[in-house]
Formats: structure tokens, C-alpha cells, sequence
């Protein structure tokens, strides 16, 4: 099995790459995004897991599984606002396996959102 780390600092990878017979895994480590409510944070997030995808050689149709975590998660308010948005980037239909947990508190205070992802390519 081959791996390729891609973009590694302070200690882990935006995405390791593996390669087992022509067919390629990407684990893309949780991605954040800055803005001043959740909408432009979720934007802003969609946005640096697109950018990752694109330095694999991929695109959100590759993406198999996602993790998503919001800070305070509120499904009457927050829910609308992360579909809409995953909408925009993904699509109507074939949406990935997905799961979304309400957590008290990300990495850092200001993150409201992150959400990591699982591609496959070949």
C-alpha cells in the first residue's frame, strides 16, 4: 500500500492518500472555515474541503462518508442552514454517508463547524 500526506504541518496532514490496486482512498482531517455565524463558517468549510479534494485529484463526487460537527447544533435553525449549503456543493442527489454530531465545544472557541471526509477515486 502506498500513502502520500498531503499538505502536512504542526503535527498531522489536511489529507493522507492511499493506494492499494489502482484504486485510491483520500481521509481528508477535519476542515474548518472562518466567517461570523455558521452560515459563512459552513461556506468557508465546503470551500477548504473542495480545496483539498482538488490538490487529490478528486471532487465532492468521489466523497463516500462525512463527519460533520457543530458547536451548540440546533436542528430547527442550524439544520436548514448546513443542507442548504451541503446542497450547493454537493448536489440534489447521491449524497454520501453521512453523520452529524452536536458538540459543545471544536479546536478552537470561534470554529462553529467541521466536517471531514472520506473519497475514493479509481
Amino acid at each position: 500500500m502506498k500513502k502520500q500526506f498531503i499538505d502536512p504541518n504542526e503535527g498531522f496532514s489536511q489529507a493522507v492518500m492511499t493506494e492499494v490496486n489502482n484504486s485510491k482512498t483520500i481521509y481528508i482531517s477535519g476542515q474548518v472555515g472562518e466567517g461570523n455565524n455558521l452560515e459563512s463558517q459552513t461556506i468557508a468549510t465546503f470551500q477548504n474541503l473542495e480545496k483539498q479534494l482538488t490538490n487529490c485529484n478528486a471532487n465532492f463526487k468521489n466523497v463516500v462518508k462525512m463527519t460533520t460537527y457543530i458547536v451548540n447544533f440546533n436542528p430547527e435553525n442550524d439544520l436548514p442552514i448546513y443542507r442548504k449549503i451541503r446542497k450547493d456543493f454537493l448536489g440534489d442527489e447521491n449524497y454520501p454517508a453521512s453523520t452529524l454530531v452536536g458538540v459543545t465545544i471544536l479546536g478552537k472557541r470561534e470554529w462553529l463547524i467541521e466536517i471531514e471526509a472520506i473519497a475514493i477515486i479509481g
